[in-house]
């Protein structure tokens, strides 16, 4: 029995800041941006939005893509790295609020690398027949962890949520292989301490090659070949990362989504979001091979080759 995705849901924010909006807030320029990163514009939560409620939003359209109730969920898992309060977790607070009575709950926090972890942990479950229904959430409002002032980071980011419900699938779809990664050496590189703190140049170096080595790992392990991939979704974190990574796989530029430059960094929720956005577009169909693929502070990494389909 694989484990796969049964329904999908994102939530972002209705406030957009551009990066000329940015302009005006701190010593930088579209085009720094722009050229630099690929991004255009991000979304940014009010004081009376949290993550729990980026989180819900998103996993109640999840939930009703899949058309299952959440009385009938039996794990939530949140990755998230900007949780309402250190406790309870976000995923308590979305248990009650969804009404999923039967549902153990946890977060996890694997930062920009956390849906993979999240998605992988589900399979587990799924596929040794301890719960039949997992819903896995993504979600950050990383606003309140960004000191504005910084031009290096602040541009970077956006708020904003994407949830997964997972269970089985139809023979030889869902999860067909996947890989979880951590090297705690470089977790000075990335870090919170009252803001988020980044190395970006090491950063970089680390992400352009463990991208498309990750991507290249998972084929293998599933017994497939580069010509077999039918879309790449990255994590949105920067543009040239993503194209070294479409590049290392020799895919064509449609066939991997991109989105960073409308929402920015979302960290743990920016490949769900990428996924909505691209099936909604029409351009992932039943049976194709989607590799999913990121990489966060920790220093962590994921990715996972997934058959598309129920």
């Amino acid at each position: 029995m694989n484990a796969g995705i049964l329904g999908i849901g994102r939530c972002l924010p209705e406030r957009v800041v551009t990066n000329q909006e940015l302009e005006t807030m701190m010593d930088t320029s579209d085009e720094w941006i722009r050229t630099r990163t690929g991004i255009e514009e991000r979304r940014i939560a009010g004081d009376d939005t949290d993550t729990s409620d980026l989180g819900y939003e998103a996993a109640v359209r999840a939930l009703n893509d899949a058309n299952i109730k959440p009385e009938d969920i039996e794990l939530i898992l949140v990755a998230t790295v900007t949780p309402d309060q250190p406790f309870p977790s976000v995923a308590c607070l979305l248990q009650e609020r969804l009404g999923a009575k039967k549902a153990a709950a946890m977060d996890i926090s694997a930062a920009c690398a956390g849906f993979m972890y999240g998605m992988i942990t589900a399979k587990q479950f799924i596929e040794t027949n301890s719960y039949k229904y997992v819903l896995v959430v993504g979600v950050e409002k990383l606003s309140k962890i960004v000191d504005w002032d910084d031009r290096n980071t602040a541009v970077l980011f956006g708020d904003g949520a994407g949830a997964v419900v997972l269970g089985p699938v139809s023979n030889g779809r869902g999860i067909l292989s996947f890989e979880l990664g951590a090297d705690g050496s470089g977790s000075k590189h990335l870090y919170q301490d009252e803001y988020v703190i980044m190395n970006g140049r090491e950063v970089f170096k680390f992400a352009v090659r463990q991208m498309g080595e990750s991507s290249i790992n998972v084929l293998e392990k599933a017994g497939l070949q580069k010509e077999d991939v039918d879309f790449l979704v990255p994590h949105q974190a920067n543009i040239r990362i993503m194209e070294a990574a479409r590049q290392r796989l020799e895919l064509p530029e449609e066939k991997m989504s991109k989105t960073v430059h409308k929402y920015g960094n979302t960290s743990a929720a920016s490949i769900p979001i990428s996924l909505v956005e691209e099936l909604e577009a029409g351009k992932i169909k039943d049976d194709d091979l989607v590799v999913m693929v990121g990489f966060g502070g920790g220093l962590t990494w994921g990715a996972i080759a997934l058959r598309w389909g129920r």
